[in-house]
């Protein structure tokens, strides 16, 4: 009766031992990269006909300490993890917005992730909308965007393409 486990033991092992890859590694730092930039025609939350834009890209952390739990009462803590920066285009040329430029956004939240398991690496897509209540054919934009992660660790910085918000359409690289 022995033989007769040993090979089943032989291949379970081996089936184990297979299983067991060398787990990924990445830098603690997140990165980022730029997909695209959508711009639609939508309603807002009270029926009104906007102009609104999707930012879309990539991302990974390899110590999977990406996003923030929800505030919680007053206290002070960080709300922001998704920092954006606005740019206008003027005669080909870009320079950053007004502080009270209609199409500027101070930043968004990320919702808080973490992975179960041995390998605590980060991946995936992040969409974020924006909504403009005034546009004119002359405005195109640019925004720089960063993240950060629970540790504080800064990720690249990218840049969409030119987004002329008058013209709904897909602006990606």
């Amino acid at each position: 009766m022995n033989i007769k486990v040993i090979p089943v033991v032989v291949l379970l092992s081996l089936v184990a031992f297979a299983s067991c890859g060398k787990i990924e590694s990445l830098p603690p730092e997140p990165y980022i990269e730029y997909t695209s930039f959508t711009v639609f025609d939508t309603l807002d939350q009270l029926g009104n006909q906007v102009r609104s834009g999707r930012l879309k890209f990539y991302f990974e952390d390899g110590d999977g300490d990406l996003g923030l739990n929800a505030p919680e009462g007053t206290e002070e803590s960080d709300t922001i993890n998704l920092f954006i920066e606005l740019f206008r285009m003027e005669e080909g040329k870009s320079s950053p917005a007004q502080e009270d430029d209609p199409y500027r956004v101070k930043g968004f939240r990320i919702p808080y992730m973490e992975r179960e398991g041995r390998n605590k690496i980060l991946r995936g897509d992040i969409s974020v909308d924006f909504s403009y209540y005034e546009n004119s054919a002359e405005d195109s934009i640019i925004y720089d965007f960063y993240i950060r992660d629970r540790a504080g660790n800064i990720s690249n910085t990218e840049s969409t393409s030119v987004i002329p918000v008058f013209y709904p359409g897909i602006y990606a690289e």
